[in-house]
């Protein structure tokens, strides 16, 4: 087994293979390193922990998740077992000839059908997704208790939402918190402001009003004519 041939033509498919995140890659690089410690048997037992450790991966759902996609998508056999005094089983799949089988993407080493598994990509997507729903809610939570209308937290909400949670732009909002209520007070500021604004115009407009309904005085010149007028003098 000549494994450099075998890295380079299993690094070919990696780059081509669009389903692939890093933790994939870790993890293959984790199996094959005790392939190669064993001396590249036929098929191996592993340990969960000790592949964890090798491949820099702490969570056993991510660890599950992303061996069974190895196994779905042929880059190794996976037999787990339900013994807990026994490991489970890997068989690592050769790809130091020219002549190696494509990779199916839609089937596992057995050939039976599969329904699609959920790909990297939408998984993050949804995630981001689930993770926005569940900040939202919060944010509506924190501002309904500080007495504020939920018009107002949805605002706020999608400001921030849409520039990434980043002040300016630029710098990561660590404490949300503090940031909603600097947003409160420059939302009080700008309601006094415009409640201020909006008193000054309509007691002005009360004045106008005020001023054209007074009645004409009977004793006042309105029409400013000159009183010693000569009506003996020609127009």
């Amino acid at each position: 087994m000549n494994y450099i041939k075998h890295l380079n033509g299993v690094f070919q498919l990696f780059s081509k293979d669009s389903r692939l995140n890093p933790t994939h890659i870790s993890l293959y690089i984790g199996l094959f390193y005790i392939w190669n410690y064993n001396r590249f048997p036929d098929s191996f037992h592993i340990n969960r922990e000790e592949i964890m450790k090798l491949s820099k991966i702490g969570s056993t759902t991510t660890y599950h998740r992303c061996i069974k996609e190895l196994n779905y998508w042929k880059y190794v056999a996976y037999f787990p077992s339900h013994n807990p005094f026994k490991g489970s089983t890997i068989k690592m799949f050769k790809f130091d000839t020219s002549d190696t089988k494509a990779i199916n993407l839609e089937y596992p080493i057995n050939g039976q059908a599969l329904v699609s598994y959920i790909n990297i990509n939408k998984h993050n997507t949804n995630f981001i997704k689930l993770e926005a729903i569940a900040k939202e809610k919060l944010i509506l939570e924190f501002f309904k208790k500080e007495n504020w209308p939920k018009l107002e937290a949805e605002k706020f909400f999608n400001h921030y939402q849409g520039i990434g949670w980043k002040v300016g732009g630029k710098t990561k909002i660590v404490d949300w918190q503090a940031t909603a209520k600097s947003w409160m007070l420059k939302a009080a500021e700008m309601n006094l402001s415009s409640r201020a604004q909006f008193n000054l115009s309509s007691r002005a407009q009360s004045r106008e009003k005020n001023q054209n309904n007074l009645p004409l005085d009977h004793f006042q010149d309105n029409l400013h004519t000159n009183q010693n007028k000569n009506y003996d003098e020609p127009l």
